[in-house]
């Protein structure tokens, strides 16, 4: 949940110094003269929405939470001739990754004339000089068709890299900007190489770009990639309806991400509103017992002669028995497949039961990860990258780059790392799932 009594330093953005270069993009400070506005250094988006918890604040005379505003400042901090740009992109793959790069690249070379680009390749270890790709140039015609592209044209990686080796590179190679394209882990990792940057005092900019499927990342309304992944775990959904339907007693039962946040399974189930039951890691479930998953289902099965069921891969993992394994190089705990385990779960039960099911279960978990960006998440790709660049250019750093409140952000990479964003169970998408499904508010027993 995140935290409502934000203070002033959390949410300050750090700056290297006082910008004293004029933009080179000619945008206007007044309205009606239908030139686009630069946005000012004190423009702020606040925390809270509701009327009623802004005028306590106010009332109280308590700080009143907000984010700066991202965007085009009418100063810039570095002379574009004179800076030089990297970009790295860490972690699995999410659509939308290619779509980041070239907006990036066409935002820096076109609007700031900036020409020297680098592509780190395969995530933080491609800082190393022991890596077996070097880093690559980038120009408006290497990446003008990238993203069209799934997955990441620099390649990715898993795994932390020394800071003190990767800022070694940033400084031998006289590196002003650096971008990290990355979920939680490159996020940790990102504050870290700041922290590294910090101590040694260099004038050098580093901006984190949110990228993951699981949209698990606080003070970030969404993250890119999502929409494109629920779009495809939708069809997947559509496949699982026509099975169960198309069967006597017919179950499908589909397998999402979602290690520890389920808005991949709640948006895809809304997205198809053909699922009868979500799981999601947010809200545990029983299989047995007065209000257990198994008898709700068999009702269900008893009453409509179908149903389907969608899971996120961290739902119900406490139900397993026995360990899953070493987690992999970013730290995330290893999962045991709840997928699978429910559907012997389910043949059992109903086999006990003497009621005969056909059960048809679909896993499209990679298929999400790797396909391109749809409409939605390709404009939100480049809106993302666009206001990184003005960002950086202005001199911001540590900062991650966000949308709150239908605005975009600047998030300290300290605050973005504080805590991880969930579903809220008593939430507006958790209700809406619910009167979609049908399901009830709770399958755990007393």
């Amino acid at each position: 949940m995140e935290n409502i009594d934000l203070s002033a330093a959390q949410v300050r953005v750090a700056r290297l110094g006082e910008p004293d270069i004029e933009s080179p993009l000619g945008l206007s400070e007044r309205d009606g003269d239908f030139i686009a506005n630069y946005v000012a250094d004190d423009d702020t988006v606040v925390l809270h929405q509701n009327k009623k918890v802004i005028e306590e604040f106010v009332r109280s005379g308590s700080f009143l939470p907000a984010f700066t505003k991202a965007g085009p400042r009418k100063k810039i901090f570095f002379n574009p001739a004179d800076t030089r740009v990297a970009i790295v992109t860490c972690g699995g793959l999410c659509p939308g990754i290619n779509n980041v790069i070239r907006s990036l690249v066409m935002e820096l070379f076109y609007r700031y004339g900036i020409r020297a680009i680098r592509g780190i390749q395969y995530g933080f270890h491609g800082f190393n000089p022991t890596a077996e790709r070097p880093p690559m140039g980038l120009t408006p015609e290497v990446v003008k068709e990238i993203h069209t592209l799934g997955g990441s044209y620099l390649g990715s990686s898993r795994g932390p890299e020394e800071p003190a080796v990767i800022v070694d590179w940033l400084e031998k190679n006289k590196i002003r900007v650096l971008f990290t394209i990355g979920g939680d882990g490159t996020l940790h990792g990102t504050e870290r190489i700041y922290q590294e940057v910090a101590r040694r005092r260099l004038l050098l900019s580093v901006i984190g770009i949110p990228k993951t499927i699981d949209n698990d990342i606080p003070y970030v309304e969404k993250t890119f990639g999502l929409e494109t992944a629920f779009s495809v775990a939708a069809e997947s959904i559509r496949s699982a309806h026509t099975e169960a339907i198309g069967a006597p007693n017919g179950i499908g039962l589909v397998r999402v991400m979602g290690r520890y946040s389920g808005f991949i399974a709640a948006n895809a189930a809304l997205a198809m509103n053909e699922v009868n039951f979500v799981l999601v890691p947010e809200v545990p479930f029983d299989l047995e017992g007065e209000r257990g998953f198994l008898p709700i289902l068999k009702q269900r099965i008893l009453a409509r002669r179908h149903a389907v069921i969608i899971t996120a891969e961290g739902a119900g993992q406490e139900l397993i028995a026995g360990s899953a394994g070493p987690g992999d190089e970013s730290g995330n705990k290893a999962l045991q497949n709840i997928g699978l385990f429910l559907k012997k779960a389910i043949a059992d039960y109903f086999k006990k039961a003497g009621l005969e099911v056909n059960i048809k279960y679909i896993d499209p978990s990679y298929l999400v990860r790797s396909v391109p960006a749809n409409a939605n998440d390709a404009i939100y790709c480049m809106q993302l990258a666009q206001n990184a660049v003005h960002g950086a250019m202005a001199g911001y750093t540590g900062i991650v780059v966000g949308r709150w409140n239908d605005q975009f952000t600047y998030v300290p990479l300290k605050l973005a790392n504080s805590e991880r964003k969930y579903i809220c169970p008593d939430g507006e998408l958790w209700r809406t799932v619910l009167e979609a499904t049908g399901q009830p508010y709770s399958m755990k027993n007393p």
